[in-house]
């Protein structure tokens, strides 16, 4: 996964200079990073320039043996083999590697050192910043099935093994993780209850005291009445390691003392399908918060505070085949957080679902909607790749964010295409879309845009 970055616009007076007519061919507005753009027509080129690059590889092999009971099943004709486990054990193998890379070419010695406190050699010199992470996992379970016809219902417990390697500029590290781990879920077969509970802790290593337990429980009532779902969660976690003074994206020169955090998550939702109406809330109560600040200091919120979101979704009919899908959440922290969220976020979408009269065509095209109340949105660190706390600057939802989408599928071929950011047209020095809107600071959202998608199944 990779991304070009540019540090936002130059101007931060925001829209009144995208508003000049000099700035209808958007090439002309001068970004932070990585210097005058580049025109490209190569269609297949993925090289970035100035950004992030982000790769992760895994191979994983999974061994089971089951300990149990044969059977078969006979016809007429045929004799159908037929196993019921009791016992499994359960051996999982993970290989994987990581790379966090950020580059710029042609780096800006003041932008660098005025929002990173780092020096470079020369004016335009490359600046590099790399972590690679190499990880050899070893996991052993044993899983008994209660009841040998119920294949979802099981206790599993387990150990893990986890060897890690980091290596950057900075040195070589290397660090290892002991970690045991249980779980059960029961889902019966009358498709009533659905029950499901999880243990995580980390008995030494670098992760020595982290924990996660959580359980969920569902109630389904019929086809009428729906389902209702309830669970929680705790996790007591160190923070995350780019926090770390051994992370080369980390710049501090003074190691932060950073305790772990601790999070309690509860949650409910009431699914009525009969009224294609959905109801969720998530409450979080938060301890030790971690977050960036000033483009590279990484720092803690030692208060305790807490959100609630309250969520509706609800499908409306407009007619045989138009449908109106209206999402509506409300969101609210409470306590002296450095956590910005609007209040109110609201997705709409408005279209076609059906066939238009061929057999094998299902199809959907129509309109999408999204709008939220004003806040103070998170400014944005182009070298960390991450949002940054800020309280100074209010994002407001001058428009709503417009998009227009067709999806159809034929048998197992499936296509979609979207034209996102229709809000941004404008007749200012001509037709075009440069209404730019800015959801974060000196970041305007681009002019409308194109994405297309094609997935095609070959059954032989």
């Amino acid at each position: 996964m990779q991304v070009g970055e540019n540090g936002g616009i130059v101007d931060t007076s925001s829209t009144p200079v995208l508003k000049d007519p000099i700035y209808r061919d958007r090439y002309n507005i001068t970004t932070k990073l990585g210097g005058d753009p580049v025109y490209g027509s190569n269609f297949f080129s993925t090289d970035v320039g100035t950004g992030n690059r982000h790769s992760d590889f895994n191979v994983v092999l999974r061994q089971q043996y089951d300990l149990g009971r044969k059977d078969s099943l006979v016809t007429d004709s045929t004799v159908i083999p037929l196993f019921y486990p009791r016992l499994r054990f359960e051996h999982t193998f993970k290989l994987s590697s990581q790379q966090y890379n950020f580059r710029d070419y042609l780096g800006d010695s003041a932008y660098y050192y005025d929002h990173y406190q780092q020096t470079l050699p020369d004016f335009n010199d490359t600046i590099i910043v790399q972590d690679k992470w190499r990880e050899i996992s070893n996991d052993f379970s044993i899983i008994q099935f209660p009841d040998a016809n119920n294949l979802q219902q099981f206790f599993k417990v387990g150990a893990n093994l986890q060897l890690l390697q980091l290596s950057n500029l900075k040195g070589s590290s290397n660090f290892y993780n002991i970690n045991g781990h249980a779980e059960y879920r029961n889902r019966t077969r009358n498709g009533k209850w659905d029950m499901a509970a999880i243990g995580d802790l980390y008995f030494a290593g670098l992760n020595a005291a982290d924990y996660r337990f959580g359980a969920t429980l569902q109630r389904y009532v019929g086809k009428r009445k729906g389902y209702f779902q309830l669970g929680g969660e705790n996790i007591n976690r160190r923070p995350s390691f780019v926090f770390d003074s051994r992370s080369a994206f980390n710049f501090l020169s003074q190691p932060a003392d950073l305790k772990k955090e601790n999070i309690v998550h509860l949650h409910a939702s009431l699914y009525q399908p009969a009224l294609k109406f959905k109801l969720t809330g998530h409450y979080y109560l938060v301890t030790n918060y971690s977050y960036l600040r000033n483009f590279y200091e990484w720092t803690q919120e030692s208060t305790v505070f807490n959100t609630l979101q309250i969520g509706a979704q609800k499908t409306f009919h407009l007619g045989k085949s138009w449908r109106w899908h209206a999402d509506v959440y409300f969101q609210q922290v409470v306590g002296n957080a450095p956590l910005n969220v609007p209040t109110i976020f609201t997705r709409n979408r408005i279209g076609y679902e059906g066939n238009l009269g061929f057999k094998n065509l299902d199809l959907a095209f129509g309109a999408e909607v999204r709008y939220h109340t004003d806040y103070k949105g998170d400014d944005y660190s182009p070298l960390m790749a991450s949002f940054q706390y800020q309280d100074t600057t209010t994002v407001r939802n001058q428009v709503p964010h417009i998009a227009g989408y067709i999806h159809f599928r034929i048998r197992s071929f499936k296509f979609y295409f979207r034209a996102e950011n229709l809000n941004t047209v404008s007749t200012r020095n001509g037709f075009g879309f440069t209404n730019n809107i800015i959801e974060t600071p000196a970041y305007p959202y681009p002019g409308m845009i194109m994405r297309f998608g094609i997935f095609w199944n070959f059954v032989n």
